[in-house]
């Protein structure tokens, strides 16, 4: 399995690893996102960007919901992993809660 992570997912893991001044654990959150053999770091390009904007319009999303969602499509993963159970009715991408998995 090979997850499909965007520049928007690596900035979110860095947040935390920022506010805590650890710039070791940005470093690993790094290195695992963006060079590790079973994650594929997916650019945002100019197509991400118009199926990001159609996203949006079509279901109101939030500008980085809707990139996040027009890269997993781009990418053509076979689901979307989230905690969001806000998102379930997008419906280009099966759409996998965390806490319906369980």
């Amino acid at each position: 399995m090979t997850a499909v992570v965007s520049p928007i997912t690596l900035a979110e893991c860095l947040v935390l690893p920022y506010k805590q001044k650890n710039g070791e654990i940005a470093r690993i959150f790094t290195e695992l996102l963006v060079s590790s053999e079973s994650v594929l770091f997916y650019p945002i390009d100019e197509v991400a960007a118009d199926r990001a904007a159609n996203l949006r319009a079509r279901y109101n999303l939030t500008l980085t919901d809707a990139f996040q969602l027009a890269v997993a499509i781009q990418s053509e993963c076979e689901a979307f992993l989230t905690n969001d159970a806000g998102l379930k009715h997008v419906s280009e991408i099966p759409i996998i809660v965390l806490a319906d998995a369980e």
